[in-house]
């Protein structure tokens, strides 16, 4: 028997183990740590794809806010998401029609792979942006030895606090967002962290820690979607040894609690490209869960600058072209804003076939535009850009899914310029050009409506696309 009842609760045995020291570790419990997680056993229900009502819960299903209070989502807190409770139902109604086998070719920080282990079922996942795949790795070794995580954890803020450490040469980003003292002491920390670096489970976790709290140690502000604003302060901000230590505790009660609920096997996520999926088998998954990036020129690459930049792995906005940006899908204008080919470059290509005259006609319109505003955006190239990459997308997705797979997006439209660009229909379109067999789009909320469309009176929405077979 692999797991026993402990207080009626099913736990693997082995985990038993090495969650019950924590006793003496965890002296104050985390708000809404149980509550957060109960046990769902949805009865077996079909998915309502052709329902025109949305529940007012469905709204969430876009946000990664409420993902901030759930145990191991909230390691690291990455904006481009959506939330795991919706995720975890969308799992438990499909994994009651027999579908196990699980695929986010676009993972992010891992929201769907960690819910697909909540029930016996196989979880993968496909992640470009370097930074971000390792964040999502990280996560996934909750299964770790939570006191022994904990007591490298709490020797590496002994030794950063007792011995000196060289200072390291930092960008200036780094400069402007952190005080003299409070770098020198995140400079400590990562210095300790780097004498016990070494790829394992504990090294990584450590590695989260001191990435996790660097935002809440620096006075200056961020932006909605991470976008760090160094003239906007903050009034509350946290030391840096202070941070550590509370988050060490946090991510060590997340780890018992975790390990206290039945479980099934270990999730995968793989660094590679949702064009090509080329780490997964033909014909593998049963249900994909993800959320491509919106054509929003949202630069998906900035968002972890400040994190990248404090670790050494970029120096400057410039370097993220070649260490993220041609890695992602180009959804922003700063991924062709190198480009010398045109939308011809695009045009004509078979994939695009469904959407080729209305893709004309919006570009055309773009190029157009963009002749009378300052900065001379090419959104035209982007758009185009976009809806190649996309049509990538779904040409890899038909050869990784099951015949009868269940493919749900979550997606926004978009509207450059003021030029509405209809991108759930348009997707829907480029998924049946490759052989599935149906699409809806299931709006949950309108967007665009915070600021009074200062930008532009187009009405936006965002929803769930949902593509059968």
């Amino acid at each position: 028997m692999d797991f026993v009842l402990e207080n009626g609760i099913r736990v693997w045995q082995s985990d038993l183990a090495m969650a019950k020291p924590l006793t003496n570790v965890i002296t104050k419990p985390m708000r809404g740590d149980r509550q957060a997680y109960p046990e769902l056993l949805l009865p077996p229900r079909q998915l309502e794809f052709f329902s025109e009502e949305t529940s007012g819960k469905d709204i969430r299903s876009s946000t990664f806010a409420e993902n901030l209070s759930l145990p191991i989502h909230r390691w690291f807190r990455y904006s481009a998401g959506f939330s795991a409770l919706w995720a975890r139902e969308v799992i438990a109604e499909q994994v009651a029609l027999g579908r196990r086998r699980i695929l986010d070719p676009f993972a992010g920080s891992g929201t769907v792979m960690l819910e697909s282990e909540r029930f016996v079922t196989e979880g993968k996942g496909v992640e470009a942006h370097p930074f971000v795949f390792r964040v999502a790795k990280a996560k996934l070794l909750w299964r770790s030895n939570p006191r022994a995580f904990f007591n490298a954890a709490m020797g590496l803020v002994k030794t950063a606090r007792t011995k000196p450490s060289k200072m390291a040469d930092y960008p200036p980003l780094i400069e402007k967002c952190f005080p003299a003292d409070a770098l020198l002491k995140l400079n400590a920390l990562k210095a300790a962290w780097q004498q016990m670096a070494d790829g394992s489970p504990h090294s990584e976790l450590t590695w989260l820690v001191l990435a996790s709290i660097l935002r809440e140690c620096s006075p200056v502000g961020t932006a909605q979607w991470q976008y760090v604003l160094p003239r906007k302060r903050k009034v509350r901000v946290l030391d840096p040894f202070a941070a550590f230590e509370a988050k060490v505790h946090q991510m060590c009660a997340d780890m018992a609690i975790r390990q206290q609920e039945f479980c099934g096997p270990p999730a995968l996520i793989c660094r590679d490209d949702a064009r090509e999926c080329a780490t997964i088998p033909d014909g593998w998954a049963e249900l994909v869960i993800t959320s491509p990036p919106y054509a929003n020129n949202y630069d998906y690459a900035d968002a972890t600058r400040l994190e990248m930049c404090f670790f050494g792995e970029v120096q400057s906005w410039g370097d993220l072209q070649e260490t993220v940006r041609k890695h992602l899908v180009r959804s922003c204008t700063q991924h062709v804003a190198g480009l010398r080919n045109g939308l011809e470059t695009y045009f004509g290509n078979s994939v695009l076939a469904p959407i080729d005259t209305e893709l004309r006609e919006v570009c055309a319109r773009l190029e157009a535009e963009r002749q009378s505003h300052g900065g001379k955006k090419p959104y035209h190239l982007m758009v185009a850009a976009y809806f190649s990459d996309l049509a990538r997308v779904w040409q890899a997705l038909r050869r990784v899914c099951a015949k009868d797979c269940i493919v749900c997006f979550v997606v926004g439209d978009s509207a450059p310029y003021g030029i509405y660009v209809p991108v759930d229909r348009w997707l829907g379109e480029l998924a049946l050009a490759v052989g599935f067999k149906s699409y809806r789009f299931e709006k949950t909320r309108d967007r665009n409506t915070k600021w009074k469309n200062r930008k532009h009176r187009v009405p936006l929405h965002e929803g769930r696309l949902w593509v059968v077979g």
